[in-house]
């Protein structure tokens, strides 16, 4: 197979168009393909792409190869048109354009370069992409900020970002425990350099953050009463504000204490079966993943929900910037955070073998890995075997009833709250800074019901205030500990 119809195939088989990839059927405009070349190569740059493509012969809804009429070799007003282009783009761009044949059908191939150094503008005005559509950069400031400083100072990342201005004081007693649980020796006169925890400019980066002793980046698992986020919230569980590397071990723990054993009687002879809810490797290697391949850049954690069905585990970013979708799935894995990576590799919580995604994919199948352009959704379904056949007549009413009282036996073994306490425990999961005051107005109950409650939550131990009433922070714990 030729190497361009194997990167067709791969440009194709993305879920989504990018800021450096659009698809087309036949349009064709002599002066806007020039401004998708300007977009093209400056989406790239912002993507940390080497290039950037246009694909013709492609439907953009269904990604159906439909083959393509479109002809870069004609002449426009008495001149050849590759030439009418690149006349008019500055600084000059080597585009490429190649015809590939691909299922018997005719693509075009449109390869544009990255910008460099400056904007890549077509008579004389630079573009971007924004999702899928093509904009002016000069409608959009805060894009060209950026644009151009990732053209000054290279693709941010969590080791040459530095962290806020108030993370520059942090300790690292508990990345020293972790390593020497490992059995492994951190010497303090070097693990800031060998472990890649500052910027070239001194001050502690992105990546010092995520495994200091405390920072400001909530982890949460989430379980809610049915299946799905509008469904009552049952619990909240924080595991973050912490080193990142204690905070993945817990929710390990966490999914390992609610996978229950089930005596399968289906069918007995002789021997009974005990049944998991669901294949904890699986769960394992989908909690690593989202660690590692989160993009922790603006501070956002991955999110794990539970449902009464299903775990849910989306991390953020979406896939590694060299990474196809195929590689993906059979195991070629390329991180979105090289140096974290090495990181969980030393301290062998993961290994180089690529068998996290192929496990998952043996376990439930390809569908269980959703791809979106900002995020990756890996959901974990649940085996339940328990169901009577009078509560399978019952249909789906009765489905949910049974699958409550296992997350109520698994999640909420000793306190029954009101729905009123649930209702608070859910916005304060939401926004811990939010006021009682707030809550009254949210919820449609006086402040008196809400001091009430809130203070009985607190009594349970299911709800902390964390600081002072003017500058501190509700912290909703999961009642399954109390």
């Amino acid at each position: 197979m030729a190497k361009s119809e194997d990167l067709v195939r791969n440009l194709v088989s993305l879920p989504h168009e990018y800021e450096w990839l659009d698809i087309k059927g036949n349009w064709f405009s002599k002066d806007e393909i020039g401004e998708y070349i300007s977009a093209i190569s400056n989406g790239a740059a912002l993507c940390g792409r080497e290039y950037g493509y246009v694909v013709w012969g492609v439907d953009d809804a269904s990604h159906e190869i439909i083959g393509t009429a479109v002809n870069f070799d004609k002449d426009i007003d008495h001149e050849p048109y590759k030439h009418y282009l690149a006349r008019n783009l500055k600084p000059s761009v080597a585009f490429e354009v190649e015809e590939v044949q691909v299922d018997g059908k005719r693509i075009v191939l449109l390869s544009v370069p990255a910008a460099k150094s400056v904007p890549t503008k077509f008579s004389s005005q630079a573009f971007i992409r924004i999702g899928s559509s093509k904009e002016k950069l000069s409608k959009f400031p805060e894009w060209e900020i950026r644009l151009l400083n990732v053209l000054s100072n290279g693709i941010p990342t969590i080791v040459n970002a530095a962290a806020p201005d108030y993370a520059q004081e942090l300790t690292f007693e508990k990345l020293f425990m972790y390593y020497g649980a490992k059995g492994i020796e951190l010497r303090k006169d070097t693990f800031k350099k060998s472990l890649k925890l500052l910027t070239v400019d001194g001050r502690y980066n992105i990546m010092a953050l995520l495994l200091s002793d405390k920072n400001d980046i909530p982890i949460r698992v989430s379980v809610f009463s049915g299946r799905s986020k509008a469904d009552t919230l049952f619990s909240v569980k924080e595991y973050g504000n912490s080193c990142i590397l204690y905070a993945m071990d817990k929710i390990l723990e966490y999914g390992d204490a609610i996978n229950i054993i089930q005596a399968d009687e289906r069918g007995r002879i002789s021997e009974r079966k005990d049944i998991p809810l669901f294949d904890y490797e699986a769960f394992h290697e989908a909690i690593l993943n989202a660690f590692i391949h989160n993009k922790w850049l603006g501070l956002n954690a991955p999110m794990i929900s539970v449902f009464t069905d299903r775990i849910e585990i989306i991390s953020h970013g979406g896939l590694a910037l060299e990474q196809d979708v195929d590689g993906f799935f059979n195991g070629i894995s390329i991180p979105v955070n090289e140096v974290l990576a090495s990181i969980f590799l030393q301290l062998r919580l993961s290994e180089r073998s690529g068998r996290g995604v192929p496990k998952i994919v043996g376990a439930y199948g390809r569908e269980s890995i959703r791809i979106e352009r900002n995020f990756i959704v890996v959901t974990i379904p649940f085996n339940r075997i328990n169901v009577t056949p009078f509560e399978l007549n019952e249909g789906k009413d009765a489905e949910n009833r049974t699958v409550n009282r296992t997350v109520n036996r698994t999640v909420n073994r000793t306190v029954k709250l009101s729905k009123n306490q649930m209702n608070i425990l859910e916005k304060m999961s939401e926004n811990s800074n939010v006021t009682l005051a707030e809550l009254s107005k949210l919820l449609g109950l006086g402040r008196t019901t809400i001091t009430d409650n809130v203070s009985k939550l607190q009594k349970m131990g299911i709800l902390k205030r964390v600081g002072s009433d003017k500058t501190g922070y509700w912290e909703v714990v999961n009642h399954d500990e109390v």
